[in-house]
């Protein structure tokens, strides 16, 4: 089995477990004691986790985000790339499906609803992903994000063109994730979700150096 047999096998199977993770977890209510208006009013979950609405909606609106990112890095799946490129690629993978995961597991545990994603669609990059472009517009709901058509012009991308595109793609894309990371630790009060926000800035700004880097070779 080749290497990119072997990337779009553990991206298949990646997304299809965060599939379910997603849809069991949606029906699963958490529970906590009340839900504020205010951004900032304290909130307890059942499990004794307190947060509040501004840690729910860095939650819910990084989800989604993530989400596209990991389908923008399977898109890159089967492309040639530079060695340095493609280093980057898999992390960016790696990475968000495991924030992902565990922001789920917080919503969860919060009794607030899971996203709907385009983990529930991703099947490693090939096949149903471009029927289902159209799902995936969130471009005007938060920054950073591609729109339907900017998936498909980066999925339909010559083997030449294609790196080019997704790293100034993926430059925009982190600037809009560093953004919301940041309105997290100005707002935010559960303490692992703001050790995420500052986590996801400091990976993705080295990132952003790489890729602009790469782009200016």
């Amino acid at each position: 089995m080749n290497d990119s047999t072997l990337r779009r096998t553990a991206a298949a199977i990646t997304a299809t477990a965060l599939a379910l993770a997603l849809t069991a977890c949606g029906s699963d209510d958490g529970g906590h004691d009340g839900h504020g208006s205010d951004a900032s009013a304290v909130q307890t979950a059942r499990n004794g986790d307190e947060f509040n609405q501004a840690d729910v909606d860095f939650a819910t609106a990084m989800i989604p985000h993530h989400a596209q990112a990991v389908q923008m890095a399977n898109l890159a799946a089967d492309r040639p790339l530079p060695d340095e490129l493609r280093t980057l690629v898999d992390g960016v993978h790696t990475t968000q499906v495991a924030e992902v995961e565990t922001m789920v597991t917080w919503l969860t545990d919060w009794g607030e609803e899971i996203p709907e994603t385009s983990m529930d669609h991703v099947n490693g990059g090939h096949g149903d992903d471009m029927d289902d472009m159209s799902d995936m517009d969130h471009g005007d709901e938060m920054p950073g994000m591609m729109s339907a058509e900017e998936m498909t012009e980066l999925a339909q991308a010559s083997d030449a063109d294609f790196p080019e595109l997704w790293m100034r793609m993926m430059v925009e894309h982190h600037e809009g994730a560093i953004e919301m990371a940041e309105t997290e630790q100005d707002d935010g009060h559960f303490p692992d979700a703001v050790d995420l926000a500052g986590a996801i800035i400091e990976a993705q700004r080295a990132e952003i150096a790489t890729m602009q880097d790469l782009l200016a070779d």
